[in-house]
């Protein structure tokens, strides 16, 4: 099957791309706007974008009527946001804040979920997560629909249970962590793992001499 995506609804495209674009990282993302009233909610059109600087970049689609989400507007409006990360013991709080609640409805309240200050950034972040990053806006490049925004990573909190601190080795399968895929509710566990090595040109070249004439 072929699709022309000019001649597809938007609902369509969501439809398509959100099925097979598996899984996604989940940016839980706890912010504030100007008055101090706090949101957290989920995303996973996010992804880490490199690091030098560290930089996150987060897809955010307005509202149905076309009006911006509070998450997008509290960043936009303040200049800070906290990726929190998702274990698998917080789906439940976190499918909570994904609530099509009414605008300044505080998602941190009406979950009871506990939060910790957050050291550079007014925002709070999610005591139970294993992993949060405090963030600076660097830049929102709006599309359409959808803002992306990218955010520079100040502070990196990590579970200790997870971290060898001398030589920064994350036991990445033991933080539990969960990714989104098809459907309207349907997620991923991070326990079917494999792993491959990347090829070393100096070895493929010695294997392959003929192929690998003219580039060194």
């Amino acid at each position: 099957m072929e699709f022309d995506f000019a001649q597809l609804a938007p609902a369509e495209r969501y439809k398509l791309m959100a099925a097979v674009i598996v899984p996604r990282p989940i940016a839980w993302i706890t912010s504030q706007d100007a008055t101090g009233r706090h949101n957290a909610a989920p995303f996973s059109f996010f992804n880490m974008m490199g690091a030098d600087p560290p930089v996150v970049a987060i897809g955010i689609m307005r509202r149905p009527d076309g009006t911006p989400k509070d998450t997008a507007a509290n960043i936009e409006r303040t200049g800070e946001f906290v990726v929190n990360l998702v274990s698998e013991a917080d789906v439940a709080a976190m499918n909570f804040t994904a609530i099509d609640a009414p605008p300044g409805f505080d998602e941190i309240a009406g979950a009871d979920l506990p939060v910790l200050p957050s050291s550079l950034v007014a925002p709070p972040r999610i005591a139970s997560a294993p992993v949060a990053m405090e963030c600076r806006l660097a830049h929102v490049h709006e599309i359409g629909a959808t803002r992306i925004i990218l955010g520079e990573v100040l502070r990196f909190h990590i579970d200790d249970a997870v971290l060898e601190p001398v030589r920064l080795r994350v036991d990445t399968p033991a933080m539990n962590l969960v990714g989104r895929v098809h459907g309207g509710g349907w997620y991923a566990r991070l326990t079917d793992l494999f792993s491959v090595d990347r090829p070393a040109w100096t070895r493929w070249r010695a294997d392959h001499p003929d192929q690998a004439q003219g580039f060194d």
